[in-house]
């Protein structure tokens, strides 16, 4: 049975404080169900910035995009995730990753150690333990079994790790992968998930959705390639038609785009949101 359409934005900057309550409160009238924040020293701090979003809403769930295993204390961040389900009422989703490509330097700059690959992905597989352990612990989390656990990866290894833990999967492939070329990582993670593979809910996020290109790709970089997966153009009804395919042949029904997207795609939403 193909899961229910699910979409998210992904935002971790605002000008002042009302612009970001109002950035959440503009998601929930739209129709997404979540508002995702990214883990960088350039953007918000995101569990501060989920607890603002979730104080101003009511049915927007809130989540990470993703922590970065590297930089954080399993321990303690489990800890303030149990405090941020009970402040959500029950609203939140944890995202965990192994570090984007910045992430060493980050790591560098508050005193943390990087690591190599292994060790960083058992961090992550650790994080989601002490989450899940702590949730357990908690006499005040509302969600007692543990939050929605997504892991993002592409590569083996970290498809391995979401095979056995996780509850979605965003596939992180590199922004110039054509349609064709997300069948490799759903099939190695429908290989190595087995009989847990129709309970993990598969997620993507567009780069582009529209003609016009990001506004955030410097000079002298290249766009996302306009055959790219993450690219989404057409009318409203043609792009509700490629994500309803892509759902059929594919089996992704979580879709998150960035925040400056939020209204472009808004009209997709109200065709596909809960079908």
């Amino acid at each position: 049975m193909s899961k229910e359409f699910r979409f998210g934005i992904v935002a971790g900057l605002a000008p002042d404080a009302a612009a970001w309550t109002a950035t959440a409160r503009r998601a929930e009238d739209l129709g997404y169900s979540t508002l995702l924040v990214p883990d960088t020293l350039g953007t918000l701090p995101p569990l501060l910035a989920m607890t603002a979003a979730a104080t101003v809403t009511t049915t927007l769930r809130v989540g990470t995009f993703v922590l970065a295993a590297p930089y954080r204390n399993p321990p303690q961040v489990a800890h303030e995730l149990a405090g941020l389900d009970f402040l959500s009422s029950g609203r939140l989703e944890v995202g965990v990753g192994a570090g984007r490509a910045a992430a060493e330097e980050e790591a560098r700059a508050l005193g943390m150690p990087y690591g190599t690959a292994g060790e960083r992905v058992a961090l992550v597989r650790s994080l989601i333990d002490e989450v899940r352990a702590a949730f357990t612990r908690s006499g005040t989390t509302v969600q007692r079994q543990g939050p929605p656990i997504l892991v993002a990866g592409a590569g083996p290894r970290m498809l391995a790790l979401a095979a056995e833990k996780a509850d979605i999967v965003a596939l992180a492939v590199p922004p110039a992968t054509p349609e064709e070329g997300l069948r490799g990582p759903v099939g190695t993670l429908r290989e190595m998930a087995g009989a847990r593979f129709d309970d993990i809910e598969l997620s993507m996020n567009l780069l582009q959705v529209g003609e016009g290109p990001p506004p955030w790709v410097p000079g002298g970089l290249t766009a996302p390639s306009p055959d790219a997966a993450a690219v989404l153009r057409g009318s409203p009804r043609e792009m509700a038609g490629t994500l309803l395919r892509r759902r059929d042949e594919l089996g992704l029904s979580y879709i998150t785009v960035n925040g400056f997207y939020a209204d472009a795609l808004a009209p997709v939403v109200e065709l596909l949101a809960g079908r």
